[in-house]
């Protein structure tokens, strides 16, 4: 069980007030806070260590050095079997772009992508854009508008020899449904399919495990996972080594190198590992000498089990209010099925509007669309403004929970 009092006192985020009451932080699905670890990481590269690849000096070396732990540390995150695997770049949707450019070499006029409206459109657009220079066709996997949850005996029926790339999510960043991957993956595979994951909304609230997914690529965002601004992309070994990538002619050629562009941000790849060990961190009864591996799985249990709490609390609690609609799963026996990302709507009140008044109170919350344009488009919310997003994470708390509901019932 995660110690919240010790863990808070981690957040330095968490020390500000307005108004003479605490900050509450539910923007987390656009951002996370990051721990002093984190912090300190990212200055301690800054002032020590700051250099660029390759050198025969002392601060090149001690830079390379963390950039090769930190590779295996995002491997240990994702399960990757190697740190080769694993590639870091500016945000998610860079690295879609970059690996959607690569993979155009691979397809041919007629061939089909499948995306989904359920999905950011980070893993939408590289794909529509890729099918209009290729000649490629590209089919959408449509929703349950009721529970918000993916309709995957759509996309089982959408694939045929022609598909060629699936992409779809881990979990919704708009009302926080998790896809069966797993599922999606094998349909895929059998079709002679590769599949594109967005882990991004997936990262900070459950432990990835990419080989067991069996999926061909994954991304996430360290800067949702309590890290700094830096996208990391997993990619199969023998799939990284075979596409063509749109780089530099003296840079690596080989993977990791090979699509990572450009001098890295090198104190965001520091303050990521230290993010991932930050996470390793929270779990109990870890036997002494447990691989980091071990300890991250570990620690995201502890975390996953505090967040279901909270996520409960904070479902049960809308379900009181008159007049707001829980869009997405919002049944607290499925729970399994959803990250802790709630969105609504209130009658008479927009989701600006519930934001500002919300704001007002100390409580950060995200409202719109949040580049869910598919989903807010199939579920008629464009014109209305969106959505109102509650997004818990691991330091958020009961009373920050009853605080958000006590303003609401305000409304």
């Amino acid at each position: 069980m995660l110690n919240i009092d010790l863990i808070r006192a981690q957040f330095p985020a968490l020390l500000q007030s307005e108004s003479g009451r605490p900050v509450v932080f539910f923007d987390n699905p656009g951002g996370t806070q990051c721990p002093r670890v984190v912090i300190e990481a990212v200055s301690h590269y800054l002032s020590a260590d700051n250099a660029n690849h390759g050198g025969a000096f002392a601060t090149s070396q001690r830079s390379d050095a963390m950039l090769a732990d930190a590779h295996v540390a995002m491997a240990d995150f994702l399960g990757a079997a190697s740190p080769r695997e694993v590639a870091f770049g500016a945000n998610m949707t860079s690295l879609t772009f970059s690996v959607s450019r690569a993979l155009g070499r691979w397809l041919s006029p007629g061939d089909e992508i499948l995306v989904t409206n359920l999905d950011h459109d980070a893993n939408v657009a590289p794909w529509l854009l890729l099918a209009e220079d290729r000649g490629a066709v590209v089919r959408r996997v449509d929703i349950h508008p009721d529970d918000c949850t993916l309709d995957v005996e759509s996309l089982s029926s959408q694939l045929s020899s022609r598909t060629r790339i699936v992409a779809v999510g881990y979990a919704s960043n708009a009302v926080g449904t998790v896809n069966d991957v797993r599922r999606i993956v094998e349909l895929a595979r059998e079709a002679g399919a590769l599949t594109f994951i967005d882990a991004v909304q997936y990262a900070p609230h459950a432990a990835i495990d990419v080989q067991a997914l069996g999926c061909d690529f994954l991304t996430c965002s360290a800067y949702k996972f309590f890290g700094p601004h830096v996208g990391a992309l997993y990619g199969r070994l023998e799939l990284l080594e075979r596409l063509t990538a749109y780089k530099v002619r003296p840079a690596g050629d080989q993977p990791p190198d090979k699509f990572e562009t450009g001098t890295l941000n090198h104190e965001g790849i520091a303050g990521t590992r230290a993010a991932i060990e930050y996470l390793a961190g929270l779990g109990d009864e870890v036997p002494d000498g447990a691989s980091r591996r071990a300890r991250i799985l570990a620690g995201m249990h502890a975390l996953e089990e505090h967040e279901r709490r909270l996520c409960q609390q904070l479902l049960e609690g809308l379900a009181r209010i008159p007049g707001l609609r829980v869009w997405g799963i919002a049944d607290p026996a499925r729970l399994d099925e959803r990250v802790p990302t709630v969105s609504f709507t209130m009658d008479r009140h927009s989701p600006r509007e519930i934001a500002e008044q919300l704001a007002r109170a100390g409580i950060f919350v995200w409202s719109g669309h949040f580049y869910a344009l598919s989903l807010m488009t199939r579920l008629g919310l464009e014109p209305s403004g969106g959505l109102l997003r509650v997004g818990l994470a691991h330091y958020n708390t009961t009373d920050e929970v009853d605080r958000l509901l006590s303003e609401l019932g305000r409304l």
